[in-house]
């Protein structure tokens, strides 16, 4: 190599750097003019203060950030922020994007940016193998914004700190739980608002009753699951993990109540659930029944299939409220919204919630399911008496044949039914 050229190579590696290495000195000229409200929050920030600039958080390859690949997500944060962080990692809030997302790597003109939220972004390793099949229903827009502004808790520390500021009133105010718990099968927001600590709570503040993070992340915590007995399904959790967490949620309440009273509390909402869930059941067996017999309008053969179940009946929470039967939609508002707000208004104290808003619509649900299924059953008896070579011996060994296929019957259940059958049958050819 000539040595006259190394000054140029130099300069010219220099050039390279410089066009995609960025540091703080450098940023703030320009976006001071390009993003003025970003630079005075970080100026006024805890960060901004001490000195740790944009680079710290965003990297420093400005190519990746200008095409809107450097998200900055928690593990920029985890360094200076551990106790938090793992906290975090550990509660519902650490698994909210996964429990939010699918993977859509089957999908047709799926957007491949989408692979970053659930795999690492080093080693492509997946980060969770949970599923949704709503999500995966969602075009690539309702999915970022209408799924993932809530969702992406999981994996951004601004879901709740917002991007620049640091101030701890904006993450101390209940408002900031709002944007994700409310609405028709979560409002938490609108329950604690409307209870009566809600009401203590605007009069008189918090020396008189408890906001959302003194409940729920208590001394400051992350880990928002402490205390929780049941998942957020609302499916009880298994005795020797509800026991703990139970025992501790009524030393939180015990903080401005006697122990006693709090425990009595807790134990009327499991009742509630209890209660509510019965009646979720019997309302899953009917349409469980209609789908064994061919009845449901239209069956899952004769759908779009279910993006991860494909052409099976789905009342799991993977429940659709679109491509399915109108029997399936009254169950889905049973379960992601009526029944929920039943006992999440119960564990709040909130009495409307629990009853109106909650118990009445479970109800009245189970009303509508009920006389659907009478509408559909007449419709098909209607139809096999039109088809007079339907073998009626033949449909009751299909449907108990469907019935053990989903595991609603055992072997043995199986086939002392199907002789039954066969017996009877058997037994009226005889007759003269």
């Amino acid at each position: 190599m000539n040595l006259r050229h190394v000054p140029l190579l130099l300069a010219g590696a220099l050039l390279l750097a410089r066009s995609s290495v960025v540091s703080a000195e450098e940023c703030i000229p320009c976006h001071r003019e390009k993003t003025p409200a970003a630079v005075v929050q970080w100026e006024k920030s805890a960060h901004g203060k001490a000195g740790i600039g944009c680079e710290k958080c965003h990297g420093t390859d400005h190519d990746k950030m200008k095409r809107g690949e450097a998200r900055v997500d928690m593990k920029a944060c985890a360094p200076c922020h551990k106790k938090a962080f793992d906290s975090h990692r550990t509660s519902r809030h650490g698994m909210g994007l996964h429990s939010g997302w699918g993977c859509t790597r089957n999908m047709e003109n799926r957007n491949q940016r989408e692979c970053a939220f659930c795999h690492d972004k080093d080693s492509a390793e997946p980060l969770s193998s949970v599923q949704c099949a709503r999500f995966l229903k969602q075009s690539t827009e309702m999915g970022e914004v209408g799924c993932n502004y809530c969702h992406s808790v999981e994996s951004s520390c601004a879901s709740c700190h917002t991007n620049h500021n640091t101030d701890l009133k904006i993450v101390r105010d209940p408002a900031s739980c709002a944007k994700c718990h409310m609405g028709p099968d979560h409002p938490q927001w609108e329950m604690w608002q409307t209870s009566q600590h809600g009401t203590l709570y605007g009069t008189s503040g918090s020396s008189v009753a408890p906001d959302c993070q003194r409940c729920h992340m208590p001394q400051g915590s992350h880990d928002v699951s402490v205390g929780i007995t049941m998942s957020s399904g609302g499916i009880p959790y298994p005795a020797e993990k509800a026991g703990p967490n139970r025992v501790e949620m009524v030393k939180i309440c015990s903080q401005c109540h006697a122990p006693g009273f709090a425990s009595r509390e807790l134990s009327r909402g499991d009742a509630i659930q209890k209660q509510s869930m019965a009646i979720v059941k019997e309302a899953e067996k009917i349409v469980l029944d209609l789908d064994d017999r061919g009845l449901l309008d239209p069956m899952p053969e004769n759908r779009p299939p279910h993006p991860l179940s494909g052409n099976k009946l789905v009342i799991d929470s993977q429940l659709l409220y679109e491509d399915t039967s109108h029997i399936e939609r009254l169950l889905f508002k049973m379960k992601k919204y009526d029944y929920a707000r039943t006992i999440k208004g119960a564990y709040h104290q909130n009495p409307a919630y629990t009853h109106w808003y909650g118990n009445a619509e479970l109800k009245m649900d189970l009303v509508d399911i009920k006389a659907e299924a009478s509408r559909l059953a007449k419709a098909g008896k209607g139809a096999a008496q039109a088809d007079s070579s339907a073998p009626n011996e033949g449909e009751a060994l299909r449907v108990l044949k469907r019935r053990l296929e989903r595991g609603g019957i055992t072997e043995a259940e199986y086939e002392a039914e199907k002789k039954k059958v066969l017996d009877q049958y058997l037994h009226g050819k005889q007759k003269p």
